[in-house]
């Protein structure tokens, strides 16, 4: 019996990460919230699903949108009772964005961050992200030049910086690593 029970919780996990899977990002739609590492963790706890999420930064004006997305795919699967937990810490970081999306961000035009450690979970380590920002210049997604150059600290999002490429000329954005 407990066999049988565990083994429908998996399957209800399963199909969760799936639907989670389809929530795409409002202000970058070609990844989705799982991708961007937004969700962080989808359990039962008794008879009730749990999915854990931390927001790119607490100021995110996508946050309660995103929310709202997660719970209509949360409805959709059928489960009666759910919760959706937001998580502060560890604070998110571009480290957790999955290599496919990082691709598809490159693709969109958006430069994805590179990666800052092996263990996305350890403490962040804010004179690494100083000298990460200007270690090495910002390839542009266009072209792949590297000749590049910051016009904005911020882009069309806050998470997001605005460059241009000197060679093919072409403004782009640069998600800010976090």
């Amino acid at each position: 019996m407990v066999a049988a029970a565990t083994s429908l919780a998996t399957a209800w996990i399963e199909t969760v990460w799936k639907a989670l899977a389809a929530v795409t990002d409002p202000e970058i739609p070609v990844i989705s919230v799982v991708e961007l590492g937004i969700v962080r963790s989808v359990e039962w706890r008794a008879d009730e699903l749990i999915v854990t999420v931390t927001p790119t930064y607490s100021g995110c004006p996508a946050t309660e949108l995103i929310a709202a997305d997660i719970d209509r795919a949360l409805a959709a699967t059928g489960i009666a009772k759910y919760r959706i937990e937001t998580k502060l810490a560890p604070a998110w970081t571009t480290d957790w964005i999955d290599p496919a999306a990082r691709d598809r961000l490159a693709r969109f035009g958006i430069t994805p961050p590179g990666v800052r450690s092996s263990d996305p979970l350890r403490a962040i380590d804010v004179s690494a992200i100083s000298r990460r920002r200007t270690a090495e210049p910002v390839a542009c997604p266009r072209c792949a030049s590297r000749h590049t150059r910051e016009l904005s600290r911020f882009g069309s999002t806050p998470c997001k910086a605005q460059y241009r490429c000197e060679d093919c000329l072409e403004p782009f954005d640069y998600f800010k690593p976090h």
